[in-house]
């Protein structure tokens, strides 16, 4: 896989060179395990003139799971003072190296860590690499869309058993620690974000923290999980009814939040507008008169993070291309009622390779459990 860091990081010094930057400083941490492969939380990359390096202050080598060593073409600097800031020392070696330009994260660095970075290398001016790194990663190649392809697996797995249990009584804490370790119990590192539980009038809001509220008959039931699976992260949502036969006003609101991710997943193609794609989905509840119920986006997308570029919102710029992996996740909340959440994780694929490829299966069928 070495070879793979090294061509991402070649693409990214070439578009530096075009920019006038003659190295460049990568501080945000999903974006410098992209380019090396793995790293301590807080390491940065240097790509120098002369040799790339991440400097960290916790030896990569001591991580028993191997997801913070990098690539064997990587050198890495262990910084010996515990407190050092492995940016500051970047820029250091930067400046020792001859280098008279380094393009940095600014997004990823503090007001006065852009300062401290001045300080030492008084002789290199800074310039912004901006987004160049996420824009980067929203593209996946095979392996990447492996690793989420298995995280998908285990997020269905996990959310199946679930079904297959006694729920109500239980509280949505409980429920969503017991998510928690089933992901883990099917080869998760962990859980891709906070396991979303909301029962009863809790249910269908966006990133729902779960509480004590036990689940009772006739609630709805919404979930929402994510596994971890070699840093590549998968995400699901589904909405379901507790104990009865759902209530007409149940059956109507599903079948409207249901409608509306079929068209935004079925909008999914390279060249499609990223708001094109919130539109198609937003249309169909705007139409039954819930657009103020809804969500500021119907998806974003997925990969070292949970929640990355590419946003699928009204105020979106850009156009899919293949191979991006995205969630469609329409929602709706009716205060004081509930509501649904429905959410699945896909790749663009174009229509010739039969159209978007779905990752989470688990039945999206309105389930009386």
């Amino acid at each position: 896989m070495s070879e793979v860091y090294a061509a991402r990081r070649a693409r990214l010094r070439e578009r530096c060179a075009a920019g006038g930057s003659e190295a460049a400083l990568v501080s945000g941490d999903a974006n410098v395990r992209y380019l090396s492969g793995g790293a301590p939380a807080g390491a940065v990359l240097l790509l120098g003139p002369d040799r790339d390096l991440l400097v960290c202050t916790a030896d990569p080598y001591a991580d028993a799971t191997g997801r913070s060593r990098p690539g064997e073409d990587v050198q890495v600097e262990v910084l010996t003072a515990p407190d050092g800031d492995p940016a500051v020392a970047a820029a250091e070696r930067a400046g020792a190296a001859g280098a008279r330009s380094l393009a940095v994260e600014e997004h990823h660095l503090t007001v006065s860590r852009h300062r401290a970075l001045r300080s030492v290398a008084p002789g290199l001016r800074l310039g912004d690499l901006g987004p160049a790194v996420e824009q980067q990663r929203v593209v996946k190649d095979d392996e990447e869309i492996s690793c989420l392809r298995i995280a998908a697996e285990i997020a269905d797995q996990a959310l199946g058993e679930l079904l297959e249990s006694i729920l109500v009584g239980r509280t949505e804490r409980h429920l969503a620690l017991e998510l928690e370790r089933r992901l883990v119990d099917h080869g998760a590192g962990g859980p891709a974000f906070p396991t979303s539980v909301g029962a009863g009038p809790n249910s269908g809001l966006a990133g729902h923290v779960p509480t004590d509220r036990r689940v009772e008959e006739g609630d709805f039931l919404s979930v929402c999980l994510g596994a971890d699976y070699r840093g590549y992260r998968s995400e699901i949502g589904r909405t379901f009814v507790i104990g009865t036969s759902p209530a007409d006003w149940q059956i109507e609101l599903y079948d409207q939040v249901f409608a509306a991710q079929r068209a935004g997943r079925e909008a999914l193609a390279p060249g499609t507008a990223y708001r094109d794609v919130d539109r198609a989905a937003r249309v169909v509840l705007e139409a039954a008169g819930l657009a103020e119920h809804t969500g500021p986006r119907m998806g974003h997308g997925v990969g070292l993070e949970n929640d990355e570029d590419p946003r699928l919102a009204p105020s979106a710029m850009g156009k899919l291309d293949a191979c991006v992996p995205v969630t469609v996740d329409p929602g709706v909340h009716l205060p004081g009622r509930g509501g649904v959440r429905i959410d699945d994780t896909l790749v663009v694929r174009p229509e010739a390779d039969g159209g978007p490829e779905l990752l989470t299966i688990t039945t999206k069928e309105l389930l009386a459990l």
